[in-house]
């Protein structure tokens, strides 16, 4: 990892903290483009596709992730 790299993880620092949750995990797999923010340890029992591809997973009416498909393709940095 590049220091470029880790001041692109510091760009998203203020998007991060001002989440609505007490933990967060983020995945990638940079093999199918696809970045997953997991908000709860609880599976989904629901999945809303909103605009552009992007997946939000639901456990009743609680959010417990987001999945963003083509995540390379989205903010060009």
């Amino acid at each position: 990892m590049e220091k470029a790299d880790v001041m692109g993880i510091m760009q998203a620092i203020p998007y991060l903290t001002r989440m609505p949750v007490n933990h967060m995990w983020i995945d990638y797999d940079r093999e199918a483009d696809v970045l997953y923010l997991t908000f709860s340890k609880e599976p989904a029992d629901d999945t809303e596709i909103g605009d552009d591809d992007i997946l939000f997973r639901y456990k009743g009416e609680a959010l417990v992730g987001i999945t963003i498909i083509r995540a390379s393709q989205r903010l060009k940095g």
